[in-house]
C-alpha cells in the first residue's frame, strides 16, 4: 500500500539527504518545496514568500494524494517548521485515508552549524544560502515535536 512519508526539521537539518535515502528503501517520489521555489524568481519580503510557499505547499500535498492514489509512494521534504502545519498535514491525509509517516531529524547544535558551514561553502541548486536572517527565522520558528505529537514517528538523531 502506497503511503506518504514526511520529513520534519530545521534548515540544514539532513532533511534533503535522508529524503533521497529514504526515496531509495521506499521506491518513492520526492516533493520538495525548495525545488520548486528555487526555480523561480523569489517573492520580495516575509509575508510575500509565505504566500508562494504556502501556495507551493498545497500543490504539493494534492501531487502527493493523486500519486499515492496511483500506487506510488512520496516523501514531501519541506520541513514542517510548525506544529499546527504538521497537524493540518496529518488531517489533510487521515481525511482521504491516505497512510502517512512522520520522520523527525533531531540534530544536535555543533552537527547543525557544521552542515550550516557545508552549505554555505557549496550550496546545491536548490539549497538557500544560510544567513544571519534565514538562521535567525529558523530559530524563531522552528518548533520541535514534543513528545506527545512524535510518539509514532520516527525520530533520527
Amino acid at each position: 500500500m502506497a503511503a506518504v512519508h514526511l520529513i520534519c526539521g530545521k534548515i540544514c537539518a539532513g532533511k534533503s539527504t535522508f529524503a533521497r535515502t529514504l526515496a531509495r528503501e521506499k521506491n518513492a517520489v520526492i516533493l520538495s518545496c525548495d525545488e520548486i521555489m528555487t526555480l523561480f524568481p523569489q517573492p520580495e519580503g516575509d509575508e510575500a514568500y509565505a504566500a508562494v510557499s504556502a501556495g507551493v505547499k498545497a500543490f504539493l500535498l494534492r501531487k502527493a494524494a493523486e500519486t499515492v492514489a496511483c500506487g506510488a509512494n512520496v516523501i514531501l521534504d519541506w520541513g514542517f517548521w510548525r506544529k499546527a502545519d504538521r497537524a493540518e498535514t496529518s488531517a489533510y491525509f487521515a481525511d482521504k485515508a491516505i497512510s502517512f509517516q512522520w520522520y523527525y531529524l533531531d540534530i544536535q547544535d555543533a552537527r547543525w552549524w557544521e552542515n550550516i558551514a557545508l552549505r554555505n561553502a557549496a550550496p546545491g541548486p536548490s539549497d538557500y544560502f544560510v544567513d544571519e536572517g534565514l538562521l535567525q527565522k529558523c530559530v524563531r520558528c522552528f518548533e520541535a515535536p514534543d513528545a506527545e505529537e512524535a510518539r509514532d514517528w520516527h525520530v533520527i538523531r
